[in-house]
């Protein structure tokens, strides 16, 4: 059985004012800083498939959009893009293997390699515009926070440090050593890090200094990346736990569990999408929970059908995203957890959806982008 904890805490703000989109782009892995999975777009009551593009390599790369375009990489080194109408438009060879989705900043593309670079392309000169190498295989998008008025790229890799390099010219600004492999991408609040490590422990840790403020040892590794609303992070270990840490100026002020393990086999591989009162996240149990986030109950699961592999859910003003390894995208509804509409790519999908005004896009493994939207 699985076991709920309860747990307490005021909330004041609204989703779409903190952690939330609306723009016509989705050019952060999760859409924002903070990986909170949340848009107040509003998707189409009934989507139909305007497009696809076949690229013909795999790839474990989210789509992310800026500008009206969809990019994304693949296992070859390959960065494309594709306009609103399906016709490729950017396309880099980075001439070395990519696992991660790209991060598109100020018309700058950063992205981290299995080599262990982390490089920056700009978009309209179609070159790099800096290289800067870490001593381990990069497989996280990174991310983007303020250092004293500069932008600096946040990311970690396999050679257990976590970097901040200033996006402008690629030179580093500071690094923390973490204490194993950093596999899943940083989430950002108010200028500081939090991230998870293959180490099971959950770091905070100031972006300006580079300096560890808090930490938080969990009962298992930390594959994936948290999630963030407000001063309140979730995030899963391995073994199945989700967990609700709430820190306030870098320091953890209360933590428990949203749910322990159902099982010994139990594994927790995605990211929790947020909202004002509830999370949204899927265990491999099959089912994408709604869990209320004032007392700890689970308000409703929904069976998805298939491997639900590694994706991870997004919520869209009433409406939940959802795809599974099986190759099937679902619109869940946001209060009642009941089936609104469904889709069979015939592809496996472990990445994230992207979603702007009116439409939204998927990526299967095999490089095949489908783009939804209104008929």
């Amino acid at each position: 059985m699985i076991m709920i904890l309860i747990f307490c805490f005021a909330i004041s703000c609204e989703a779409g004012e903190t952690s939330g989109t609306s723009s016509g782009d989705w050019n952060f892995f999760r859409g924002n800083v903070a990986l909170s999975g949340y848009s107040n777009n509003r998707l189409p009551d009934k989507p139909v498939l305007l497009w696809t593009f076949k690229s013909e390599a795999r790839t474990s790369s989210s789509p992310i959009v800026y500008d009206g375009t969809v990019f994304w990489t693949d296992k070859r080194g390959m960065i494309r893009g594709v306009d609103n109408n399906g016709k490729l438009i950017f396309q880099y060879d980075l001439k070395t293997a990519v696992e991660a989705t790209p991060l598109i900043y100020d018309s700058t593309l950063y992205i981290g390699r299995i080599d262990g670079f982390v490089t920056a392309i700009s978009l309209s000169k179609r070159k790099i515009i800096w290289n800067y190498e870490t001593y381990g295989q990069i497989s996280a998008t990174p991310n983007i926070a303020d250092f004293d008025g500069k932008k600096g790229v946040v990311i970690g890799s396999y050679d257990n440090y976590l970097y901040c390099i200033d996006a402008r010219n690629g030179n580093k600004i500071n690094r923390f050593e973490s204490g194993y492999y950093l596999n899943g991408a940083v989430a950002i609040q108010n200028n500081y890090a939090l991230f998870g490590g293959c180490d099971a422990w959950l770091r905070i840790i100031n972006c300006k200094t580079g300096i560890q403020t808090d930490s938080l040892l969990l009962d298992s590794y930390i594959p994936a990346s948290p999630a963030i609303f407000a001063n309140t992070c979730y995030i899963g270990d391995h073994s199945g736990n989700i967990y609700e840490i709430k820190f306030e100026k870098g320091k953890i002020v209360g933590h428990k569990k949203i749910m322990t393990a159902n099982n010994d086999n139990s594994t927790f591989v995605s990211v929790p999408a947020v909202t004002e009162k509830n999370i949204y996240f899927i265990l491999d149990d099959r089912n994408l929970y709604s869990v209320n986030r004032g007392d700890g109950t689970i308000k409703w699961k929904f069976l998805l059908k298939g491997n639900v592999g590694e994706s991870s859910p997004v919520v869209c003003f009433d409406k939940i995203i959802v795809c599974t390894k099986t190759g099937i995208i679902s619109i869940i509804d946001r209060d009642s957890g009941k089936l609104i509409w469904e889709y069979d790519t015939g592809e496996q999908i472990i990445g994230s959806p992207a979603v702007i005004k009116n439409r939204f896009f998927v990526i299967s493994t095999k490089g095949t982008v489908f783009c939804f939207g209104k008929n």
